[in-house]
Parts: structure tokens; sequence; C-alpha cells
């Protein structure tokens, strides 16, 4: 209870946005075609996104039609089946020795991100090694050291300005030689200069490649909720360079637009693993679709 109690709350704002007006709406219970519209253009302002409303909308249209459904109650338990099945996800888990590069754009919660996994790892007995590998920004690997700290693991590190792939290849050989579980390695997200960035990422996996080919691999993208469809856009962008295969959403509790949970899986096929709805360590949640769906309706 006290997980779901977590996903709920901070769901508050998408549930009061939506759920609500969900609910308005199918209690009227007369599923014709003004109804179907008021639907589309219901998920469409909570950033479902038009490919997924479409989706949506077809097949809760058939299914009413196609079992006769008048009653409002089941008619909504419909609509949470589709949810959660175009949600559903296998659980993330991971096999040591585990490498995960951690990408997305400045602001949006890359470096907290990292300390709540290095927590959540640390906690199932696991050794972690973070990587501060984005020397670019001012003050980065500062930011890592007090999360790494909080969080209780090992953190390798340069001077602002040095080169990347050379923290990654110290950061490998560290946990190499020590046995380490877990590997996080902290990137750039300067945008401004994408070339740069992407040939940067491309260079890190080369030597991520070349070092440790043993080891597990996830490429985890983060990404900030209040953006809505701009999200869509940073995973396209990374995913190009990198091959993403993992989501983390940070600060649904911050927007009425949770709705973009369903565009990214259903434009992407990727999964949202965690989420995050709040400040302290331990807000990153695991993705979980059926209490996902269940905090918004």
């Amino acid at each position: 209870m006290g997980f779901f109690k977590k996903i709920v709350d901070g769901l508050k704002k998408t549930k009061q946005n939506v759920g609500f007006k969900l609910k308005q709406l199918f209690k009227v219970g007369v599923f014709d075609d003004d109804f179907f519209d008021d639907l589309e253009t219901l998920l469409l302002s909570s950033d479902v996104g038009a490919s997924a409303t479409m989706e949506i909308v077809d097949l809760l249209r058939d299914r009413l039609e196609e079992e006769k459904i008048i009653d409002p109650d089941q008619a909504m338990e419909e609509l949470k089946d589709i949810l959660m099945d175009m949600l559903e996800t296998d659980p993330f888990e991971i096999e040591s020795p585990a490498i995960i590069m951690v990408v997305g754009v400045n602001g949006v919660g890359k470096t907290t991100t990292i300390g709540k996994l290095a927590s959540q790892f640390k906690n199932q007995g696991k050794s972690v090694l973070i990587a501060a590998a984005d020397t670019f920004r001012a003050a980065a690997s500062e930011q890592l050291e007090i999360w790494a700290d909080r969080a209780g693991v090992r953190i390798v590190k340069h001077q602002e300005g040095s080169d990347p792939a050379a923290v990654v290849f110290d950061a490998l050989s560290s946990a190499k030689s020590r046995k380490t579980d877990v590997i996080l390695i902290d990137t750039a997200g300067r945008l401004h200069n994408k070339v740069n960035l992407m040939e940067e990422l491309k260079k890190i996996n080369r030597v991520i490649s070349r070092e440790y080919p043993d080891a597990q691999r996830k490429n985890l993208i983060v990404l900030d909720a209040t953006t809505g469809q701009n999200a869509l856009q940073q995973v396209e962008l990374f995913n190009d360079a990198v091959n993403i295969d993992s989501i983390a959403l940070t600060k649904l509790d911050g927007t009425a637009k949770g709705g973009v949970v369903i565009a990214i899986k259903e434009k992407f096929g990727i999964p949202v693993d965690f989420i995050g709805v709040g400040e302290g360590i331990d807000d990153l949640m695991p993705f979980d679709a059926e209490s996902f769906v269940e905090g918004i309706l």
C-alpha cells in the first residue's frame, strides 16, 4: 500500500486533470460519436499523443460495440484494460556486471536519477560505481559526488574539461579490478552542440564495448515529464546515437500531463522503467502499469 500510495500521490495532478474528467465523461453512459470525440480531445490534452489516442479510442469503440457494453463502470474497466495492455512491460532487471549509461538533456534530472538508482542498487546488496563522464558542465561531478556520498557508493571523476571517454575507461578498469556489480555512467546533455555530443556518446559506447564486452549493457534516457511532447523528440535524438532501451521519467508529480508515458511507449516501444514522483532519494519508483493506470483513474 505504501508503494501504491506514493504512485497515487505522485500522479495527483494528472488524476485531477484526466481521471476526474474521464469519470464525468463515462458517467453519462451514452457511448456515441460525441462521447468518442470528447474522449479523443481529453486524451490529447493530457499528452497521450495523436497515434496512441487514435489506437485507444478505436479499441474502446470496438470493444463496447462487440460486447454491447452500456454500463459506465464496465466501460471504464475496458479503458483500464486497454491502457494496461499498452503500458505492460517486463520488470527492469540486471545481471552483474552491468553497465548503465545514462543520457538526456541538461535539466531533466540526470544527476539525481543516477543518485537514486545508485541507492536502490546498493539497498539490493549490489556494489555500485558511478562514472562522472559529464566533464563539460561546471560542477557536474561535484553534484554527482554529493549523491554518491548519500548513496554510499564509489565514484570516479576527472577534472572539468577532461575527455569523458577517459573517465569511463578508468571507471571500467576500477570496476573490473574490484568486481563491481553495477557501473552507472553520467554523460553530458548539451544539445546546443548536438553533433559533438552524439559523437562523444558513440565514443563512450565504443570504449565500453572494447573494455568490458562481457558486461550487460543498458542505455537509459532520463526525460522530464513536464516537457510533454518534447520528450518524444529527445528520445528520437538520443536513440539515433546510442540505441535507447530504457527510460526514467522524472517530475511526474509536477505535471498534469502524465499521459506522455503512453505516448512514449506507443511510439518507440521502449519501456518506461522508472518514474520520479518526488525529490527524496527513495522517490524514483519502478514503473508498474497497473499502479499507474489505477493511480490516474
